[in-house]
């Protein structure tokens, strides 16, 4: 006899989809995006640029290698939901020491599997992304539509998923200095600078750009985050108090942020960029990169004009700007994640990039 279902997806636009719960029962409200990924799911749960969203995993077996102690992204994971094919509830891994549903429950990250998710990925590149209600199965899609509606997404998730008070990594003897404006940080990121000889101070996003002067840094690192750039647009006054001053690499979220500090526009993609294996040009070299990428937002590129910025990047797929640089100011940034192994090492020397530019050195005001 099988199993009857227990939850459901339900739509703004009332289309449902049933399937089995897994990791958190609670009701969710959230916005739905899928994700192309054939593996990394742990640093996909763990990413803090997924906070208020439902993923669809299009590659059908997830949780078969479980979680372990070393791959996550953040200490706390704050996406809101997991949409998955089928799910493995009995990983085998010598590194595993929790099971997907265990850190899902922990962390109050809802789920739900036996779902066909190539048909709901074909309904979000269709009708773009879109909010979506994570229920019990009882509940009618009348009921769940209506909820929808008078939900907004909220703008506050880089607040909520910033450190709160500034900490410090590395060695004090290290080579350079560089100030991290934790957005929304990934590990990685942190990762790939100590391992190239950087202390790194991580700051919240609402840090002024006083306070960070006053670290007397080598260099600034914009980190990923959630949401809208627009919601955080103090950081955008640090950035533009900063820029000129020491070199400043941003990185998604950041990348946005910088285009915003030198007066250019950002919009939303009908359903974004998520999945390991994006093709992206550099249009300095010539040279493909293949990219893992995770963003709702994008620079609109009839909006540069006038700010100094140049493109150094291409998306091949649907032409959208990965890169931008202000070559006088010592700035620099990409929309896609250097720090998540694509390639696997296509990207990394992005961070060399921003190493040989701090040992250059600016004249810091």
């Amino acid at each position: 006899m099988s199993k009857a279902y227990d939850r459901k997806l339900i739509l703004e636009d009332g289309s449902e989809y049933l399937g089995y719960g897994f990791g958190s029962a609670s009701e969710k409200k959230l916005e739905l995006v899928f994700n192309t990924s054939m593996a990394g799911y742990q640093e996909i749960l763990s990413d803090p640029s997924y906070t208020d969203q439902a993923v669809v995993m299009t590659y059908p077996l997830i949780g078969n290698y479980g979680m372990n102690e070393e791959d996550y992204e953040t200490k706390v994971p704050t996406m809101g939901g997991f949409i998955v094919r089928d799910y493995n509830d009995e990983p085998s891994n010598f590194r595993c020491t929790h099971t997907l549903n265990e850190i899902m429950k922990q962390y109050d990250i809802a789920g739900i599997s036996g779902v066909d998710t190539r048909s709901l990925a074909r309904h979000i590149r269709d009708y773009g992304s879109c909010k979506v209600l994570l229920t019990a199965a009882d509940v009618s899609s009348e009921q769940g539509a209506e909820q929808l509606r008078r939900w907004e997404l909220p703008h506050d998730a880089v607040a909520r998923v910033s450190c709160s008070q500034i900490w410090h990594a590395g060695s004090e003897q290290a080579a350079y200095h560089v100030v991290l404006i934790d957005c929304g940080m990934k590990q990685n990121i942190l990762r790939s600078l100590l391992q190239r000889s950087c202390q790194v101070t991580v700051v919240p996003w609402n840090t002024s750009a006083s306070q960070i002067k006053a670290f007397h840094p080598d260099g600034i690192m914009v980190s990923n985050g959630p949401g809208d750039p627009t919601d955080v647009m103090p950081v955008v006054q640090t950035i533009r108090e900063l820029k000129g001053k020491y070199p400043i690499f941003g990185i998604c979220l950041g990348h946005q942020l910088i285009s915003l500090a030198y007066g250019a526009d950002t919009y939303k993609l009908k359903f974004g960029h998520r999945g390991g294996n994006h093709p992206v040009k550099d249009l300095q070299t010539g040279k493909i990169e293949i990219t893992s990428q995770n963003h709702s937002y994008a620079v609109d590129a009839d909006s540069l004009s006038g700010t100094g910025l140049k493109v150094t990047h291409e998306n091949l797929l649907d032409h959208t700007i990965e890169g931008l640089g202000c070559e006088e100011d010592h700035v620099f940034s990409v929309q896609y994640h250097p720090e998540s192994a694509p390639g696997p090492q296509d990207s990394a020397y992005l961070f060399d990039r921003l190493i040989e530019m701090m040992k250059e050195g600016i004249q810091h005001a």
